[in-house]
């Protein structure tokens, strides 16, 4: 198991540093070393953010393609993944797996607007991408539901 490096930019406070061993597909053979919350790199002076990092490490260093997102962005992430298995569980109803006259699939209230969940028309392979997108979700049912069962658990002890 690797130590998440404290002496960069990202401030560690919060980190799960096994998360080689558990990341879906690719356990026990992930670059993703480990999970952070904590001081974002990009805070200027007087002006504290928090945000979540995946540690990506190559086997000789620390990756430049490691990730730092801020939270709500984490969340927001997790929300788009939900409405994605939500819509794939009753897509097969359409020929193409979505409604080409609609392709607006949710609009999830946050903020007082809403994000607005979308099929991307604009993509010349739409056709065979979401197939694959599909496929891939149903692939990791088992890996996503688990996930989301604790998730929900967790948001249930929280009151919510």
């Amino acid at each position: 198991m690797m130590k998440i490096p404290t002496s960069l930019q990202h401030k560690p406070v919060l980190v799960v540093e096994n998360y080689e061993n558990v990341d879906g597909r690719n356990a026990y053979d992930s670059d993703a070393k480990g999970l952070s919350m904590g001081l974002a790199q990009w805070n200027d002076r007087g002006k504290v953010d928090i945000s979540a990092k995946v540690w990506r490490h190559s086997g000789e260093r620390w990756s430049r393609q490691s990730e730092e997102l801020p939270l709500h962005r984490v969340l927001d992430l997790a929300l788009l993944v939900c409405q994605a298995r939500l819509h794939f569980r009753e897509a097969y109803r359409f020929e193409k797996l979505y409604d080409p006259d609609k392709p607006i699939i949710a609009r999830i209230p946050v903020q007082g607007d809403a994000m607005t969940v979308a099929v991307c028309t604009d993509n010349a392979l739409l056709d065979e991408d979401i197939k694959l997108l599909r496929d891939c979700i149903s692939r990791d049912d088992e890996l996503i539901g688990e996930r989301l069962r604790v998730l929900a658990a967790l948001l249930r002890d929280m009151g919510y």
